[in-house]
Parts: structure tokens; sequence; C-alpha cells
């Protein structure tokens, strides 16, 4: 059984324009444990799709599934990080990852939620920063202290919409290398499940198991792509080879490709 399963999803909403349809009979599964990438040009229903998986947004037809189970809303084997920092003004970097881990981990103790957000704020490199405000910090900082929250909460699930786009780059390069450690785990216990979107094809790459390209919109998906690397990946390493160049090629083609339809499948699908 697959972990997550999309069937047949239509998706749309009324803005100042009339009804807009985000996306389009879409369909496909992701196996536990598999880390995807979802891409397409913007407006394609890449948003759209991570609100329905995470029970925000309800779709206009079709089903979306975990474990076998529809998806009627928010749930604690889901963490997600969006574009937007999504964290309490309110609240400390702290006390906003400890209030995550309070929805998921109801056994521990405040002074067990703390150490844990300790740690996880190491990881993204906020140390010191635990008693500053979301206001206090660029916004860079505010993205990597969601990224500490959700990854502390240690679900099944981790959906992650553009969440490194307001990062620099060496600060980028640290936290894509960090996902996949922590994807990766421990070998004793299982890979997360990740549906991961992003704009940025070399991401992609560096990240996925597997990449879905969508069309423009309505988001229909125009190909897949297996990614074949060997894990533990090195950035330097991977994109001097041909297999490297000769994805990244077609990625390029596809999604600057104003035409990008369900023809394109057949051409790209590798």
């Amino acid at each position: 059984m697959s972990k997550i399963e999309i069937k047949n999803l239509h998706a749309e909403y009324t803005d100042k324009n009339g009804l807009f349809l985000a996306l389009k009979d879409v369909s496909f599964s992701v196996k536990e444990g598999e880390f995807i990438s979802v891409i397409g040009s913007s407006g394609c229903g890449k948003s759209t799709l991570l609100g329905v998986l995470q029970g925000i947004l309800t779709p206009s037809s079709g089903n979306a599934f975990i474990d076998g189970r529809p998806i009627t809303g928010p749930g604690t084997d889901r963490a997600a990080v969006f574009q937007h920092y999504s964290l309490f003004p309110w609240m400390t970097v702290r006390k906003n990852i400890a209030f995550g881990l309070k929805q998921v981990k109801k056994n521990l103790t405040r002074s067990e939620r703390y150490a844990a957000a300790h740690v996880f704020l190491k990881k993204v490199g906020l140390t010191g920063f635990e008693h500053k405000y979301p206001f206090q910090l660029s916004g860079g900082m505010q993205q990597r202290a969601a990224i500490a929250r959700a990854l502390a909460m240690d679900t099944n699930i981790l959906l992650m919409d553009e969440p490194f786009g307001a990062i620099g780059a060496k600060n980028r390069s640290n936290m894509q290398e960090l996902l996949l450690t922590l994807w990766e785990g421990d070998g004793q216990s299982r890979k997360k499940t990740v549906v991961f979107v992003t704009h940025d094809i070399d991401e992609a790459i560096f990240l996925s198991d597997r990449i879905i390209m969508l069309t423009n919109s309505p988001g229909q998906i125009a190909a897949e792509f297996d990614v074949h690397f060997p894990r533990p990946r090195i950035h330097s390493t991977i994109r001097k080879t041909g297999e490297y160049i000769n994805l990244r090629n077609k990625l390029m083609t596809l999604f600057y490709d104003e035409n990008t339809g369900a023809a394109a499948e057949e051409e790209y699908a590798i």
C-alpha cells in the first residue's frame, strides 16, 4: 500500500476573476519513505496540492489518501513548512518549536520539549536565538526556525512548500544536506515520506527519489522522472556527471516549454 495516494484530483476556487481551476485530474502515489519533489511554473497548483495533503483545502473532486484513509483534515502524522514562515508572532522561537512538539508528543514534559527545541535550533544554526521573537529575526532565520519546528515534530510525513526560498545560498545548501540527513535517519528507524515543492530544478535533483512535473495552469502531470544518483549525495560530485546534465536539460526544456502538456510525458519520462 502507498503511503500517499492521489486519485483524479480536481481543485478549483473562486477569485476576483471568477472560477479558477488549479489542478485537473492529478493522480500519483508516494511510497513510504520516498522523497518526491513537485515542480512547475508559478500558478500551476503546487501549493494547492500540498494544501490538500495537509488537509486544509478540500478538493472539488477526486480523492487523497494517507495509509489508505481519506484525508479529511489536518493530522499529527504530518508536519508542514510553507513559503511563509507560519510562526506564532507572540511566541519566542523556542516556544514556537515546543508548541509544535506538544501537538504530536503529548507525553513530553515542558523541559523535554525545550531541550528538543534547543537541539533542532542548533541543527539549523540558530543557537542563541531561542528567546527571540519572529519579528526580531530576518526572513531566512524565521524560515529556518519554521523548518526546525517541523523537523523536531518527527512526523511520518513532511510537506514542504519552497522551504528554502528565503534562505541564502550557503545556508540553503546546508539546509538541504540537513534535511537529507534527517530524512535518511539513523538506519534503524524508517525514513520519512517527503513531498517537496520547489521551482529550483537543481534542488529537486539533489534531494529527490522522483520528480513530478506539473503543466501550466491548470496543473496536470506532464512527466515523472526517477532520480538514480546514489546516496548520500554530494553537490559538487553529481553535478559533474553526464547523467545529471542530461536529466537537468530534460527538466529545463520541459519547465520552459509554454505548451507543456500530456504529450510531454511520452517524450520526457525516464
